[in-house]
């Protein structure tokens, strides 16, 4: 019996540096940032989470007009997609027009497109499993026109 127990604990302690092996970083450049005004922020969701505030990573960086890059780390392997916006107020959260469209630039991992309700998990969705994993993204308004403010979605 003792020797079965030493296996086991054995078998987890080796666990442990290899789960934090796994983790991975995420180097996430966002493009089509506007000033250097507050934060860029970022989530990393899962399929459950994507599209909502409950996305079980985050990450921010002070902005930087044109790109701006966030680091993520600790980051476990499975598939994920990104959202980000450009919290120039500094409020941590999206604001939303009359209509229900948000105020601030967007953007999804793939350059995923916009649609009225945001993309689909799947059009925004990749893999991490690798220790670092790099991605580009640009954001955009959902509806310039909307927002007066001369700046065209590319």
């Amino acid at each position: 019996m003792r020797l079965g127990f030493c296996a086991v604990t054995l078998a987890a302690a080796l666990l442990v540096p290899l789960s934090s092996a796994l983790a991975a970083e995420i180097a996430v450049s966002v493009a089509g940032v506007t000033s250097a005004q507050g934060h860029v922020r970022v989530s990393l969701c899962t399929r459950e989470t994507f599209l909502t505030s409950n996305c079980p990573f985050e990450g921010s960086a002070p902005a930087e007009a044109g790109v701006t890059v966030i680091h993520m780390t600790d980051i476990p392997p499975g598939r994920y997609a990104i959202q980000a916006f450009d919290d120039d107020l500094d409020a941590g959260r999206v604001h939303f027009n009359l209509l229900g469209l948000p105020r601030e630039r967007i953007g999804f991992s793939n350059d995923a497109p916009l649609h009225l309700r945001g993309p689909r998990f799947d059009e925004a969705s990749f893999d991490v499993g690798e220790p670092v994993r790099k991605l580009r993204l640009r954001l955009r308004r959902l509806a310039p026109s909307l927002h007066g403010d001369g700046n065209p979605t590319p």
